[in-house]
């Protein structure tokens, strides 16, 4: 079991007349060397979930390639290739060049293209069913030998089996980062990913800045996310902590469910739908409330939306700047009423605090061999501790 002390800084249809006569394009959901994609073609994938074309969002001077839900009409696309430098006109080629990468050019200039530091032999691209567009050695042993995929540079939108972490391995990083707006895939600020505290966590960053946080993995969910419970029917989740990876993802309990996750610079959230048959039903967003907000009540304190005020200290502390704190600038924060002096241990205790989300992990130190009584014992010979927990 592992603990954590808390520091003080807290179809082609072609019609022939006079007779009718109708044929389709055969689908396909790969290409190799000898292959091209062009625009109005596509690769579908197996079993015609996803496609892979070029497409544009309004404005037929700028085109992009990118991958979308073959069979829904709405809010389809989830994948861009070139969202910062997109393509004027239809003479768009895409390949794979001698090494085995993907290349899209737009007459004769390079507008994007992959980087992988392996060679293939006899390299194939492939879209799959889970909407990975992926380049693997068809000489290769393993088919999930991937010299590179999509999935490891998303767009604004997570789908089931993505990770979102980071692979130690490599020291590279997997987040998702938000459109400008929904009509242009230039990326914006607003990024969501995980950053490698002692304890690492998911945020939600506004460029450099902190704009919301998930809390800890406690074993069963984040938390600070109530809603993610173990018995809800749409899906599960999975966060795994090693010494070669660090990873957030979520998988579908039913088949037949159709669900995505995506980052939304204009409302500054992180939304889940699922599909109705219709339509994209909301199905949860975060933040969830103002108190969602990262740093909204300062250090030392608990919010409470149905509270007045909402921002309150915690036991034992009184507001920084009184003043500022009853004119409803809670920013500064809490301090402590009678300051420790760290001499006479016997004299200090802990208050035990339920239902709040973990503090921020950045000053903490996680032991994994110590049970909680140990945790305590170590926190309270430590001056800088102000808090410990357990982790799962």
């Amino acid at each position: 079991m592992k603990f954590i002390l808390f520091l003080i800084s807290m179809i082609v249809y072609i019609l022939f007349f006079p007779f009718l006569i109708v044929f389709t394009a055969a689908e396909t959901s790969s290409i190799t060397q000898s292959q091209s994609l062009s625009y109005g073609k596509t690769l579908v994938s197996p079993s015609g979930i996803f496609e892979l074309g070029f497409f544009n969002l309004g404005n037929p001077n700028k085109i992009y390639l990118g991958i979308w839900y073959k069979n829904i009409p709405l809010q389809n696309i989830v994948w861009v290739a070139n969202g910062g430098n997109s393509i004027k006109d239809s003479f768009s080629i895409l390949k794979l060049d001698s090494s085995g990468n993907l290349v899209l050019t737009h007459n004769n200039t390079v507008v994007w293209s992959t980087s992988s530091p392996e060679k293939a032999q006899n390299p194939v691209a492939e879209l799959l069913d889970s909407g990975n567009l992926v380049i693997r050695d068809e000489n290769g042993a393993k088919e999930d030998a991937y010299l590179w995929q999509s999935f490891d540079y998303p767009s604004n939108t997570m789908l089931q089996g993505m990770k979102v972490g980071w692979d130690l391995k490599r020291n590279f990083s997997t987040r998702l980062i938000a459109w400008k707006s929904d009509d242009d895939p230039t990326q914006g600020d607003l990024s969501w990913g995980i950053i490698l505290h002692p304890y690492p966590e998911i945020y939600m960053m506004k460029g450099t800045k902190k704009y919301h946080r998930l809390g800890p993995w406690n074993g069963l969910r984040f938390s600070g996310f109530p809603l993610m419970k173990p018995n809800n029917h749409i899906y599960y989740s999975e966060f795994v902590c090693n010494q070669e990876e660090v990873y957030f993802r979520w998988s579908l309990k039913q088949t037949s469910s159709i669900s995505k996750v995506v980052l939304n610079q204009t409302t500054l959230e992180r939304q889940r739908y699922v599909w109705s048959g219709k339509s994209w039903i909301l199905y949860a967003a975060l933040p969830e409330d103002y108190c969602d907000h990262y740093g909204v009540c300062g250090a030392n304190t608990y919010c409470t939306t149905s509270a007045l005020p909402m921002c309150q200290c915690l036991k034992g502390f009184k507001p920084k700047s009184p003043e500022e704190w009853n004119s409803m600038d809670w920013s500064e924060g809490c301090v402590q009423k009678h300051p420790l002096s760290c001499r006479d241990k016997l004299s200090d205790g802990f208050v035990p605090v339920d239902g709040l989300k973990v503090p921020d992990t950045k000053d903490t130190f996680v032991d994994e061999t110590i049970d909680l009584k140990h945790c305590r014992t170590k926190c309270l010979n430590n001056c800088s501790c102000m808090a410990y927990t357990n982790s799962n």
